[in-house]
This record gives C-alpha cells, structure tokens and sequence, in this order.
C-alpha cells in the first residue's frame, strides 16, 4: 500500500512530457520566474525547507504548465551577500530578515514608535533563523531538484544586486565605502552608482583575497564578486535591481543631465562613457552568467535626456542581458501613462526578441501585497500592460517571453495560496487575448533617432525628454495605444508589406529633414495610410512641412487661452480653457500655423492664443489623391513640471487645460471617437487599450474613478462588449465600468440609439464553436468579426431564431476591406445570433 501512495505521489508530481499538452491555450512563456526572500524559511532545517520549496512550485503548478523553464529569483539580501563574499561556504550570511529600512541611524526594533518603515527597521519574526553562505547554496540545490520534481521542467535560480539600503544591513555600501554612494532615490548618497570606484580595503574578498587596490572601479568589483558568488552556489544568473546599470537616478525625473531648470549636454558624452564602462567591467571579470535587469522607472527618451542613459549602447554591447520590464509605478501611484510608456519605449527595440512582463504580487520588506492591498484584487496591472505587443523588422508581433512574479511571499514571509489561485486565471486570460496584429494605435518610437540626436544635436534634448512625458499623459487620459514599432522596424515592414498598417493609425514625432523615415511616412499617407503626428517642427524639411500645410513661426511660451472644437468628453463642469506652455518641458515654444488657410483640405481643430498672437496647434489634412490617407498634426504641449519631486507634477487640471486630452480628442477625425462623462476636471481618466488578436477587439480599462461612463464609436460603428448591456446613444455604445476590465468585441452597430444587449450563448450543435447574440436591434447595421481563420462558409447569422437554429438564417455581405476581415447584415430589428 504505501508503495502504491508513492507512485501516485510521484506521478501526480510531474508535467508528464507525453501528454497531449493541445488543451493549452495561448503561446507558452519561455520561463517564468517566481522571485523570492528567505523569509518563507523559517527554519534551518533541510525537511522545512524541502517543504517550503514543494509548496512554492505547487502553488503556481496551474500557469507554470505554459513555460518551458521555470526560474526562482532569490532576494537573499540587498546585493551586499555578493560584496561581502570571501570565498568561505560558512561564513555567516547577513540576509533580509527585516521589514522596512535596516539602513538608518536606529538599530533595528529600536527607535520612537512613531517612526515609519523607511526610517527604521524590525525582524520580521522573533528569533529568525541564521544561514552561512553553505545554507544558501543547500536552499537552491533544494529549489532546482524540487522545482524539477513538481514542474518536470527545468529549473534556474537567479541572484539579485540591488543598489540601495532597502532589504538587508550592508556594512559594505554604508559604513566601508560610502564612496560608491551616489543616487538619492531613498535619501541623500543612498543607492550605488555603478561608475563610482572604490577607496582600498585591506580586507580578503572571493576576487580580491589580497584586498580592494584603491580605485578599483565598481564594475570590475562587482563582476569579480559574482563570477565567484555565483559559481560557487550554484546561480544560473544575475538580476540588477532598481536602475542599477543604467545611470545613478533611477526613480528622478532629474539626473546627471537635467536638473529640473535646465539640461546638461556637456556631460552626456562622459555619462555615456562612464555607464559603458561599467558594463564592460562587469562582463570582462563575469562574462558568461545571463543578465537580467530591473531597468528605470522612467522610459528611453526621458532616460537619455535627464540621466545620459544610452540604453542603445547597452543593448548593442551583446552582453547576454534582458532588457527592463515594466516598472511597478502603476502598483505605487496609479501611474499607468509612466508604466506603458517605459515599458514601450524600452521594446521598441531590444539586444534580441526576449523580453518580460513583471507582474507586483506581494512585497516581502515594506508590508503590503499589492494584489490584496494595492490593487485590491483588481487585475488592471495585468490586462493594460499584457495588452502591448511590439513589431519586429520582419512584420511580426512580438509577446513577451518570459513572466515574473515580485514575490511569492510576503513581509512575513507568508506565501497565502489566494494569490497565486486569484492572479493565475488573469494571466493566462491576458496571455488567451494577447495581440496578433498591430492595434488601432502604433507607437512608431524615434529609438535611433533620440540616441542621435542627443549627442550631433545636444539642442533637442528638451524634444526628447519631453516626447515620452506627452504619450505619457496622454495614456493617462484615454489615449488607447498598445502597439509599438521603432522607427527602423516600420520602414522595413512597409517596404515589404505596404499593406500591414491598414487598419492602425501611426503615432509619431515629425520626422528628421531629408531622412529615410521623412519619406516612408510621406509614401504611408500618401498611399492611403493614417497618420498622427505629434512635437514640434522646428527641425522638419520642406517635404514634410508641406504635407502637413505647416510654416513655423516666432517661438511662444507661458500662459496661452486654447480654443477646441474637438472637446468630446461632457464635463458637469467644462475643462479651463486657460493652458500653461513651458517650453522646458515641452520641447520649445509653439511656432507652428498653417501655410496656407484657405486649402480647403485643411481643417484646424484648436489654437492657442497669447494676446494678439495666435498659433494653431491642431488640424487635419486630407487630399483627393491620397487614396483615402489623412495626417493629424498636434503640437502638444508636456501640461506638467517639474516641482522638486521625483516625477514632474502635472497641471491642476481645475486650473488648466490639459493638453496631451488633445492627443485623443483628434482621433475622431479617424474614426475612433472615445469619449467620457465626468463631473469636473479634477475626476481623472480611465486608461484604455484596445488590441487585435484573432481578428478581434479586446478592451483593457482601468477606472481611477468609477463614476466616469465611456463612450465608444469606431468608423464601423458601436463596439458591443461581449456580455455586457449598453444603451447607444447618438451612435455610440454607452458603458459604466468597474475599476478594472478586460472585454472582448466582435459585434459592431450602426444604429443610433436603444438597450442592446451582446452575450456568448452555448453552441448546441455540433461544428458550432461559438454562438454570439445581439438583442435589441432596430433597423440597424450589423458588421461582425469571426475569429481570423473563419472564411465566409463557416459563418452562419440568423435573425430572430433560437435552438435548433433551423429558421431564421439570412444572408450577409463581406464588408469594406478598410475595416478589416468583417461581415455586415443590414437593417436588423429584433436578435442576431452569429455563429462560427
């Protein structure tokens, strides 16, 4: 008998290789990483921490089946169990067995009670257990055979470094050599720099027996270390924490190079040099152990701009690395235009075609567990940002690889079960709808061009920095962008096929005079394509100025009155029609009018007056001879400062008019009118994106404020939201939604108003693997979209009927090729019932 309980035991503990695995859905992960603290191990005891790690991989056994390797990432310490190391397996391991900051003036448990987290630190239980370095090395040999055992995939374990005083107490970096100090993300001179160099120690190290020599610099330190840590325990790679490799201030809106008053172009050519040093050194004494990196909280161009951070070289430097994910800002502040932005821009392009998700789980230092708490259990930080997809050179739409998990565990080192069984369904839902071609929205990022710019014409630093803060707030206040392809990827896909960007419309900064980009996007327009420009034209040539009807005039800035006749959203109380232009953080002044306005091509949309001055600052043009191709022009002004925090602070919208609005308002004028109902200004915005995945519509919100209603009207009609109810109004589908949602549409309507209702319904026949109805129809025009790979005879509609579905089938005609693969039924009163 208990022969037979161990065989059972030992079958149910693997992913057998042999079974169909064909009931899984979506593309598998290349590896998934489950990161963690020793906190779970509260026990020096081989038996405990064996079931410690069986539950770790047992938990997330649901999502793990979609990876092809499994990782664990150890926050053991700070990074400092790396510094210290001398070589020696029992030597005591100093770890991260506190809950807030061990790095102050108190000792920990001690202090005034009023003092916060950040100012002082506690154990996290009474009495925790003390580990050498040999017991680390005993706990991932434990990971890698029980990981293997539980998944039957591989299994690697990861170290991670990070920069400053956060999780464990560092002799080395505070008391030893505060020289290597420089960053003040968490107070003055708290977070590593990682080209500083380090003042002699006479003390032995693993790389160093003999002592630190002085001026040795931090990268060759460093790399020495983890060439020996990571080899002698067993690690598979190295994580760079929190910035660290990629400048000094990783969570500023300021940096090395912009101070909040004014950039600092002289300094970036020694910057980019210190930063590619850094990396050099590090792979020169640790050449082989994969990196991964944390990255900035920030994006490329606001990187380079304030910070010298030429992430270009660091992703040309072949270094084996994965490039940043997304940062946790959204979980800490709701700041999901910064999240997306940062994450887009950085996927723009990469070292090669990986690249992660992130996903903020629970925090093992600082008391809160942002599913539980922060998100309160809402998966918008799963659905908005697993909604982006980037386009490669070949025209391919590319999801990311790899998915991890900041942390199994949390501050007390708890792993409740709740988590992983309430988070893992919406990650493999997101993974189900994830894009297969590119969203009514691209992104083509200036990637090269801001890493040239930079350094041949150190003037647009203020246009690089602020290109990023502008998508920024405009993602902010519903502007629904998803996809993102770089400047050189898209003109090698619209060479090869002309056709690809169809049904998106390309977002991009105005062009360099004379460059390859200027005439790609002029042949896009031209050739019936849809284009959105944004950012000034001060450096724009003849050929792209006049297809926009643009002159340039005397540069403007300060306070300007706007006038808008594309304000879509209904406010109790309007938007101020006063703005703020800070030509510091806005890329220069205003100069832009139309040449020529009496072209009756030429619509102006919105202007900004200052005294007897006037700019124009919005319009559209159109020409008989594009082939149906229009551009929108919008000069866009960064509606937010720098006040001495570490983001720039945005307008008070009570007060001014928030100009990145204007980035979604204009998109009417292509068919995409998204628009909201509010009480006042200072209700914000939902965030929105829409992605295409098997010729469907898939709608990701998040909802700051829940008392907001969305409007929605595409130029194929009313998206009806697969099981919700809408009652249209003047055309548009009308939708009260909660803090966060994810929808799919396949049905649109032409039909002005009336409660129309759209569910999934079972099938009930055999062949039939879904059955959508719509309700409440009048007179109206049905345009339906099957999934990508059904063609017009597996396509059945029927009109007022129900099960058998004998009575009732109707024709249908293939729709305009304009709006994609789709089917349209005309004029429909009562149900409709589309089945494939």
């Amino acid at each position: 008998m208990r022969l037979l309980t161990l065989l059972t035991l030992l079958l149910f503990s693997f992913d057998t290789p042999n079974l169909d695995n064909s009931t899984l859905k979506g593309k598998p992960f290349h590896n998934i990483t489950l990161e963690a603290s020793l906190k779970p191990f509260k026990k020096n005891d081989k038996a405990y921490i064996q079931q410690v790690a069986t539950e770790m991989f047992t938990q997330w056994q649901a999502l793990l089946r979609h990876t092809d390797t499994v990782s664990v990432m150890l926050w053991t310490s700070d990074g400092s169990e790396i510094l210290d190391y001398k070589g020696d397996l029992k030597q005591p391991l100093e770890w991260a067995r506190y809950i807030g900051n061990p790095n102050t003036a108190h000792e920990v448990g001690s202090g005034p009670k009023e003092l916060s987290l950040h100012e002082r630190a506690y154990l996290y239980i009474d009495n925790p257990p003390a580990f050498t370095y040999g017991d680390l090395k005993y706990i991932i040999q434990t990971l890698k055979e029980t990981g293997k055992r539980i998944t039957g995939k591989p299994v690697r374990i990861g170290a991670t470094f990070d920069p400053g005083p956060e999780f464990a107490k560092s002799e080395f970096k505070y008391k030893k050599h505060p020289e290597i100090l420089g960053g003040n993300a968490m107070g003055h001179k708290t977070m590593v720099s990682c080209y500083s160099t380090l003042n002699a120690d006479t003390d032995a190290y693993a790389g160093f027996p003999k002592g630190i020599p002085a001026k040795t610099p931090f990268g060759t330190f460093l790399g020495r270390q983890s060439q020996h840590f990571l080899t002698d325990l067993g690690y598979d790679y190295i994580w760079l924490s929190n910035g660290f490799g990629f400048g000094v201030e990783g969570w500023s809106s300021t940096g090395a190079t912009f101070t909040g008053k004014a950039f600092l172009p002289e300094k970036l050519a020694n910057t980019k040099a210190l930063i590619a040093d850094f990396w050099k050194l590090f792979r020169k004494e640790c050449p082989d152990f994969q990196i991964q990196t944390r990255g900035t909280n920030l994006s490329t161009g606001a990187d380079l701009a304030r910070d010298g951070v030429d992430l270009k070289q660091i992703y040309n430097g072949h270094y084996n690395m994965l490039p940043p994910p997304n940062s946790p800002w959204a979980a800490l502040d709701g700041d999901f235009g910064l999240e997306m932005v940062g994450y887009m821009s950085r996927m723009a392009e990469l070292p090669d075609e990986r690249y992660l998700f992130r996903y903020y789980t629970h925090d093992p230092w600082w008391v809160n567990s942002p599913w539980l708490d922060r998100y309160g259990r809402e998966p918008h930080d799963i659905y908005l940002p697993m909604s982006v997809a980037r386009i490669n050179a070949k025209g391919e739409i590319r999801l990311p690889t790899h998915l991890n998990f900041l942390t199994i565990d949390n501050s007390f080192g708890e792993m409740p079960t709740q988590v992983p069984d309430e988070v893992t369904p919406h990650i493999l839902k997101a993974r189900y709808d994830s894009p297969t071609a590119p969203g009514p929205l691209v992104w083509v990022y200036p990637f090269d061009e801001y890493h040239t710019w930079a350094y041949k014409q150190p003037d647009r630093l203020p246009e690089i920095y602020y290109g990023d803060w502008l998508i920024r707030q405009a993602i902010n206040n519903g502007f629904p962008l998803n996809t993102i392809v770089s400047t050189g990827s898209f003109q090698s896909v619209v060479a090869a096929k002309p056709a690809f960007f169809n049904e998106s419309i390309l977002v991009s900064i105005v062009p360099e005079a004379g460059s390859k980009l200027e005439k790609s996007l002029i042949d896009f327009v031209q050739n019936g394509g849809k284009l959105l420009v944004y950012g000034p034209t001060d450096h724009a040539g003849a050929a792209f100025l006049n297809l926009l009807n643009l002159q340039n005039s005397t540069a403007l800035e300060g306070e300007f009155q706007v006038n808008s006749s594309i304000t879509v959203d209904q406010l109790t109380k309007p938007y101020p029609t006063k703005i703020m232009h800070q030509a510091l953080f806005s890329g220069g002044g205003v100069t832009s009018q139309v040449k020529n306005k009496a072209e009756k091509e030429t619509k102006v949309l919105a202007k900004m007056t200052q005294g007897s001055q006037e700019r124009d600052v919005v319009w559209v043009r159109e020409k008989p001879d594009w082939k149906g191709g229009k551009v929108a022009y919008v000069r866009g002004t960064n509606s937010s400062k720098f006040t001495g925090g570490k983001l720039l602070t945005p307008d008070n919208p009570e007060q001014l008019f928030t100009g990145p609005l204007l980035m979604r308002y204009v998109l009417k004028e292509f068919g995409l009118d998204y628009r909201i109902d509010k009480k006042n200004p200072s209700v914000k915005n939902p965030v929105l994106t829409i992605a295409r995945s098997d010729n469907g519509f898939f709608f990701s919100g998040y909802c700051p404020n829940t008392t907001i209603t969305q409007r929605f009207k595409l130029a194929q009609g009313a998206p009806l939201l697969i099981g919700y109810e809408t009652e249209l109004a003047n055309g548009f589908s009308v939708y009260a939604m909660p803090k966060a949602w994810h929808r799919e549409s396949r049905i649109f309507v032409e039909q002005p108003d009336g409660i129309v209702s759209c569910q999934e319904i079972h099938s009930g026949e055999k062949g039939i693997d879904r059955r959508i109805q719509v309700t409440g129809l009048k007179n109206a025009t049905v345009r339906i979209y099957p999934d990508a790979d059904v063609t017009e005879k597996d396509l059945h509609v029927y009109v007022n009927s129900g099960y058998p579905w004998k009575k009732g089938h109707t024709t249908f005609k293939t729709g305009d090729p304009q709006y994609g693969k789709h089917y349209v039924v005309e004029n429909v009163t009562g149900d409709l019932v589309a089945a494939w």
